[in-house]
């Protein structure tokens, strides 16, 4: 696993995530800290992270 450190886009407070460096991913996972919804995209080439967005849900 990969740990990575982010901005949640709606409360702006530093967030620590796990990442599987297995494979590419986009999927919705609440703030820890405001409990908003956030969608997560991650790409990895070679087990490397080469992309990450957190973007707010548009509701």
């Amino acid at each position: 696993m990969f740990e990575h450190f982010f901005q949640c886009p709606y409360c702006w407070e530093e967030i620590s995530m796990l990442l599987d460096p297995s494979s590419s991913q986009t999927y919705v996972e609440d703030c820890e800290v405001c409990c908003n919804p956030i969608e997560i995209s991650t790409n990895f080439e070679e087990g490397n992270l080469v992309e990450f967005r957190a973007s707010e849900l548009g509701q």
